[in-house]
């Protein structure tokens, strides 16, 4: 495990239950990566005249989702960064990833990759740079663009809206340990995976976004946080916990205990075994 030392300015996070999920083989709950709605107009017309943008979204999946609403050639909003113009912050290096913000667009008869993709991120700097994030944030010892980038792993790690200050207060008390990342959703990213399914072979990727071998937040967000996982990034849920897994759909378990969180990956480890098998049985002639 590569281990760099951080400026004093670099949260440091860490995620060490990841590990032991995939030592046993188990799969991973994360979020479901849905296709972007185009609306199509009242009067029958095939053109969409409406984008939506879902949370979680990855800048690429959005880079598309525009070039189909646009009927342009796949790659044309990628291309189209240079001359955007966005007002994104200096940290993020021209990088869009997390300030593409979820919501619902108009597709006007003219709307260029360059209106849509500028108007997104004055929407996502309207949210973010307001009086409630910065305090937030200050208040958290982060500024506001370390904020974005733990709201975007809290997006991909809750399996539920109901868990994401849980997950938050978990990254926060891992970050006074002062230890990696470890987080499942970071290596998906490196690896350019829209599906969750870490191996033990995939945590060596050779990549800044991968946080079992680097310290510290990855570049840049990892995905388009929607307003609730950045709440729970700037008010994290009090709470003890250092690991949490999910069991099954809606029994996610938090606990500070390694002890208990081994027994819950056991577990979740011998369900997901079960239904696994259970999927694969012939069906009955």
């Amino acid at each position: 495990m590569q281990t760099n030392t951080p400026s004093r300015s670099t949260i440091r996070l860490t995620r060490r239950g990841r590990l032991a999920l995939i030592a046993t083989g188990a799969v991973v709950a994360g979020t479901a990566v849905a296709v972007p709605l185009l609306v199509l107009g009242d009067d029958g017309d095939s053109r969409p005249t409406t984008l939506v943008i879902p949370e979680g979204r990855r800048a690429s999946q959005v880079y598309a989702a525009v070039d189909k609403a646009l009927e342009l050639p796949a790659g044309s909003t990628r291309k189209s960064l240079a001359k955007a113009g966005l007002e994104l912050p200096a940290d993020a290096e021209g990088n869009p990833e997390g300030y593409l913000s979820p919501g619902t667009y108009p597709l006007k008869e003219k709307t260029t990759p360059e209106q849509l993709l500028a108007l997104m991120v004055e929407t996502a700097n309207k949210k973010f740079n307001g009086a409630p994030v910065a305090a937030g944030a200050q208040r958290n010892a982060m500024n506001v663009y370390q904020a974005v980038t733990i709201a975007s792993i809290v997006q991909a790690e809750a399996s539920t809206k109901a868990d994401m200050g849980k997950v938050a207060r978990v990254i926060f008390n891992r970050l006074e340990r002062g230890m990696p990342l470890q987080m499942d959703s970071t290596v998906d990213y490196a690896l350019d995976r829209s599906t969750p399914g870490v191996k033990e072979t995939d945590i060596g990727a050779d990549s800044p976004y991968n946080s079992y071998t680097r310290m510290g937040l990855p570049p840049t967000p990892i995905d388009n946080p929607g307003e609730e996982a950045m709440r729970a990034a700037i008010n994290p849920t009090p709470g003890d916990w250092l690991y949490f897994v999910t069991v099954k759909p809606g029994d996610t378990r938090f606990t500070s205990d390694h002890k208990e969180h081994r027994s819950d990956v056991a577990e979740s480890t011998a369900r997901q075994k079960e239904q696994r098998e259970k999927h694969e049985q012939p069906a009955e002639k």
